[in-house]
């Protein structure tokens, strides 16, 4: 089956229909049959982005992205201790961009797996190397 690792934007998008591209995710979310793989950090980033759960769409959306962790349409792939030195190394690495802890458990789980596409609007992207090397493949939209 084919996997893609999914970005904490892609999620945002998705959920917020003012978003440029969120017709454009819910498509793809759609139409795909591939497993949609994240970080428990890129779901704790989209839950504090989409706002205060004293806003009821704010509280329908975090649970319906909840639920599609608890249903399995995305899989959660949690952290090991290992996985912490190397996000330190990729944190040294990439310096110079601004930090995103998430985006940088993305490039671990990556490694860890062996999932080079990702669907993502960051723009970090381009940059991040798998295995020091290795760009992603970055998988379109439309």
């Amino acid at each position: 089956m084919r996997r893609i690792l999914v970005d904490s934007g892609i999620l945002l998008s998705y959920y917020q229909q003012q978003e440029p591209l969120h017709a454009a995710v819910v498509g793809f979310f759609e139409q795909t049959a591939a497993q949609l793989i994240t970080s428990p950090i890129c779901i704790a980033e989209v839950l504090w982005l989409l706002g205060d759960q004293r806003d009821p769409r704010v509280l329908s959306a975090q649970n319906h992205l909840l639920g599609a962790v608890s249903h399995g349409g995305i899989a959660v792939i949690d952290l090991l201790p290992e996985d912490y030195a190397r996000i330190a190394e990729l944190n040294e690495r990439y310096a110079d961009l601004p930090g995103d802890f998430a985006d940088l458990t993305l490039v671990t789980i990556s490694e860890r797996l062996d999932v080079a596409e990702i669907l993502s609007l960051d723009s970090d992207f381009a940059v991040y190397r798998r295995f020091r090397r290795e760009p992603f493949c970055r998988v379109p939209l439309g």
